[in-house]
Parts: C-alpha cells; structure tokens; sequence
C-alpha cells in the first residue's frame, strides 16, 4: 500500500477554524467551563481597550506547569470518548483554542502551579506565515499592562488568559458585549453561582469589577411557582434527572419581576427543555420536536440534567449549542411532557372557563357551533336587556347591528400580542371608573329599579369586581 504525506495548508485551516460561529458570549463561556474543571471558586474577567481591545480571564484554580500547559494549547487533546472525572466540563479538548480563536488572532495563556508561571502564545498570523502549528514562549514581561495581570502574579496558584487581535467587535461594542456577556454567564453557570453543585462551594464571577448575581430560568424562590415531583431516567449506567416546572402566572408577579424572567427571548420561546451536563446549562427553550410551542404552555420550563459520560447519546457539538436526546429517551420525555402541560396550561385554561361559569353573569361569552367557536356579546346581560326594553323596534335592529359589529371585529391578534408581550399593563377594568359605577347605581335606585333586577345585578361582573361601589352606593 503506497501512502504520501499530505499536509494541509494552514493559514485556509486557520480560516476554517475560526468560522465554527462562536458569538462572544458563548465562546467566553466554553473558556469558563476550563476554570471549573480546574477547580477555580473565583474568576475575573477584564474587555477593555488598553489601546486595542483586550480579553483577560483570571481563575484561582489548581494552575498548569509548563508540561501541562503545553499539552492544554494543543488542539485536540482528549480523546472525547475516554472516561473523564464527572466535573470536567470539557470533551474534546478544544474548546479553550476553538473558542478563543473565534474571537481573537492572538491566544496566550499564562499559569502559575507549586510557585512556577508558565507562559504560552498561539499567534495565527505567524502560523499561517510559516505554514506550522508553532507555540510561542513569549516573555512575560510583555503582559505586564494587560487587565489583571498584577492580579495574576498576586495569585498564589491560578491561570491568565489573554486575547489580542479581537476582530469580531469593535471598540464601542465593549459595553453592549460585556452586558450580554453578564446576562449569559448568569444563566449558563447558575447552578455554579448559587452554590448548589454538590462538593463545590459557590463559584464567583466579575467582568469588568462587576459581580454576576445568578439568574435561575425557574423562578424557585417565588410562593407561586410549581416545582414538579422530579424523575430519575436510568441511561447509560447512568441516571438522568428531569425536573419540571410551571413558573407563576403574570396577575403573581411585579411588572420587574415578570419582564426578568420572560428573558429576552420571552415566555412563549423559552418553554420547553432546559439541557444541564453536569449543572452546566448547555440547550434551553426547545421541545426537540416532540411538542408545538404553544402560548397556553409558555409558563412551562422542564430541567434535564445529565451526567458528562453521555455526550455522545445526546450529539453535543463542540460549541456546547446544539444537542438531542437519543430515540430510547424520548419515550419517557413525551409522557413527561403530556403530564406537565396539561399543569401548565390551567393558568390560562382556568382563566378562560371563567367566561362560561353559570354563577356570574358575564358581558361576554362563548359560543360553538360546527366545530368553530366565537366570542359573543352576552343579549341577556341585565343592562342590555333593560336598555333594550326602553328602544323601539328600529332602535333594537341598530344595537344589534352595532354588538354585532363589535362581535365580528373584535381585534384578537391585537389583543394575544399585548398579553403575550405586556399582560401586566392591560387593565381593562379601569374603564369603568368608579365614580360613573357610582352614579348607575344611584340612578337604578332613583328610578325604583325592581328587587328582582337589582338580584340580576348582583350577579354581574361589575358587581363581584366592584361590590364595593354598589354597598357605597347604598345598597
């Protein structure tokens, strides 16, 4: 067999390399994940432009020395199918090179371990210049004005990352990026953050001096939230834990506290799974097909948590953003979701009973006929029907072609949208003021309105939301 040395042209690979579609964010959290695995309970962050853009990522955690330091800068280190302890949160051994040259030209890592600090540089333009992957021994000296370094020498164990060469924002996106990056490492390392990750205390994270306070998608502190009875899933050798959740329903929450956990892409996309290897939030607002996103269950976020021996199973890709769980777990996953939305829709499906129940005379209805149902102006309200008692013939036929009209066009899309995106500031009640409740009652009773509709009356919606005003008004 006649074999040939083919080496590949580095500087197009580097191209490639780069282009794997890391944001920002996500890339610093890949580079994170390797401060906790080596055991860091503190990490700064510094993007400032010192005169050019500059990322620095400092960690107290266990330190590499110049051998292990080596080995960390190559590509592909691990095998990503050996075993490896349960809190490593890395795979392939990529993700610190992959991530940092999605962002940055110039990756230099720095670490000190038993007193000693090793340093070492990838530099892309030099690389593809000289057509080999050629590590640099930089001098030290060289970083002496980059953000923490100081810090860094102060440090008695721990490791210092800097980027150089950042082409993928500019000078004026450091704030916007930093603020994204803060909200994303809050969600993504929460678990981390409030200090529930067994055997570990709780991680602190600051970029730019300014601490991370966690941001849990589930709402757990709040009285009004459901925290579901969990499962445990045996996969693997292995046990998967499935936590669901039904957050509180908007009337239980502050317009700040309901905007916070709407997040940004708001309720309706982030129902759904929430995937954590290892506490690590990895996947979140997706039903991986097995569901139709729907507004009655936007109120519904499932946690799956697996352990990191079950990569592979699950097709975790290198940025850590795409996964799905394997064909023999799905069983299990739909009847956990056919449980939990049928919870998660009664805050809304409850509400809507309210039109049809017998004991509370209601301005609306609902009506269904041939497999189509619509929303009808209630003819046997007790003050239409006394208005309509004092119309003629020809006055009837245009009230009912006005409630008619009302009726047909009643703007849904309008109002869905508005409830969706700003449920706690439509106040349709407000309307009927209390002053001109005041003055109806006064007025029926001024007239010798009969006993028999004042008790029609008291069964209406504006006396059980308002019953206040009637008993001022004298009754």
């Amino acid at each position: 067999m006649k074999t040939e040395i083919v080496q590949p042209i580095v500087s197009n690979f580097i191209k490639s390399l780069r282009d794997i579609g890391y944001t920002f964010e996500v890339a610093v959290a890949d580079v994170l994940d390797n401060s906790i695995s080596a055991k860091a309970n503190n990490i700064q962050i510094a993007c400032l432009p010192i005169p050019e853009t500059t990322f620095t990522m400092l960690d107290d955690g266990t330190g590499m020395s110049n051998e292990e330091l080596v080995n960390a800068m190559r590509l592909a280190t691990n095998d990503p199918y050996s075993q490896r302890e349960s809190t490593d949160l890395g795979r392939f051994g990529l993700g610190l090179k992959t991530a940092s040259f999605s962002q940055c030209r110039d990756l230099t890592v720095m670490s000190k371990k038993d007193g000693e600090i090793s340093i070492k540089q990838w530099d892309l333009e030099y690389i593809s210049q000289e057509n080999e992957w050629l590590l640099i021994t930089p001098a030290l000296e060289n970083y002496k004005d980059v953000p923490l370094f100081d810090e860094f020498l102060n440090e008695e164990k721990g490791t210092l990352i800097v980027w150089k060469g950042i082409d993928t924002f500019q000078e004026s996106d450091i704030p916007n990026q930093t603020d994204i990056l803060r909200d994303h490492l809050a969600l993504v390392f929460h678990c981390f953050l409030e200090g529930v990750v067994p055997g570990k205390k709780a991680l602190t994270i600051h970029v730019n001096g300014q601490k991370i306070t966690p941001f849990n998608p589930f709402n757990p502190k709040n009285i009004a939230t459901q925290q579901l009875a969990s499962e445990k899933i045996k996969y693997l050798n292995s046990e998967i834990i499935v936590q669901p959740f039904i957050l509180p329903h908007h009337s239980k929450l502050s317009q700040i506290e309901f905007d916070k956990y709407a997040t940004k892409e708001g309720y309706t996309k982030s129902q759904g799974f929430y995937l954590y290897r290892a506490h690590r939030l990895l996947i979140y607002g997706t039903w991986w097909g097995m569901h139709r996103t729907n507004d009655s269950h936007k109120l519904v976020r499932i946690k799956i948590d697996i352990p990191n021996n079950q990569d592979a199973a699950w097709g975790i890709d290198i940025k850590k953003s795409t996964a799905s769980p394997v064909s023999e777990l799905k069983k299990d996953l739909k009847r956990i979701i056919q449980q939990v939305t049928v919870r998660g829709s009664r805050p809304f499906t409850g509400r809507g009973k309210k039109i049809e129940d017998k004991a509370t005379t209601r301005f609306w209805e609902l009506k269904a006929a041939d497999n189509k149902i619509n929303f009808a102006i209630n003819r046997q309200h007790p003050l239409i029907k006394n208005f309509v008692d004092e119309l003629d013939g020809e006055q009837i036929n245009l009230l009912n072609v006005i409630l008619m009209g009302i009726e047909s066009y009643l703007p849904l899309d309008a109002i869905v949208a508005q409830l969706n995106s700003n449920p706690l500031k439509v106040k349709q009640e407000i309307l009927f003021k209390e002053e001109e409740i005041k003055a109806l009652v006064s007025q029926w009773r001024n007239q010798g309105i009969s006993e028999t509709f004042i008790q029609e009356l008291l069964k209406t919606e504006i006396y059980k939301n308002k019953e206040g005003y009637f008993k001022d008004a004298g009754h």
